[in-house]
């Protein structure tokens, strides 16, 4: 279809303009699906190395602790190294666990309280001081 002067007429002109809009979408969906897919896949690969990476932590921590007894057996007798590291570690669990505890306790409630305090003052405000 022309217009005046051989020039495409608008109903043309929209149709392409939709056509190429929609080709842009499509381009859009394409690019941002590939780009969550090699996101997802290093998020993937960075967790099992994390997770690896914790597993030996673990090990290591034993390894450690049986150091640490071979030390103390040096001085005392086995059976009373391991008891002694023993005892050792687990007043650190509970001195871990009372920290953890304790920042447990200070961020609850999980709920935004100063800014919930804040918008009820600022909704006051703005009503001319009335509570609302």
């Amino acid at each position: 279809m022309t217009g005046t002067g051989g020039r495409p007429g608008i109903r043309a002109s929209a149709g392409r303009v939709v056509a190429h809009v929609r080709a842009l979408v499509r381009l859009e969906r394409e690019l941002a699906r590939a780009e969550l897919e090699r996101k997802g896949a290093s998020i993937g690969a960075g967790a099992a190395l994390a997770i690896a990476a914790a597993i030996l932590s673990l090990y290591a921590i034993g390894l450690g602790l049986a150091t640490v007894v071979a030390l103390v057996a040096l001085a005392l007798d086995v059976w009373l190294a391991l008891l002694i590291v023993f005892v050792a570690t687990l007043l650190l669990v509970a001195a871990l666990l009372l920290v953890a505890r304790h920042l447990f306790r200070e961020g609850a409630p999980l709920k935004p309280v100063q800014a919930i305090d804040e918008a009820r003052l600022t909704k006051a405000a703005l009503r001319g001081g009335r509570d609302g």
